[in-house]
């Protein structure tokens, strides 16, 4: 079993093994699936991160990303 310990922050650093076996690195994203008295930790997909504004199509043109990107 692999562990590691939980900061006053609420941080934890992913095990070595943990990152390997997922293939993370910097900037990756971690998904969570919480399933009962177990937690199940993933890579997440690229694109898989909920996105408020996904169902707005009709505003993701060019303009709009350029006009309102660094909102």
């Amino acid at each position: 079993m692999i562990t590691s310990k939980l900061t006053t922050k609420a941080q934890t650093t992913i095990p070595q093994p943990v990152r390997t076996a997922l293939h993370l690195k910097e900037g990756d994203e971690i998904a969570y699936t919480i399933e009962k008295d177990r937690v199940i930790l993933t890579k997440a997909q690229p694109g898989a991160s909920d996105d408020p504004f996904a169902t707005f199509s009709e505003w993701d043109s060019a303009a709009d990303r350029k006009a309102y990107g660094k909102l």
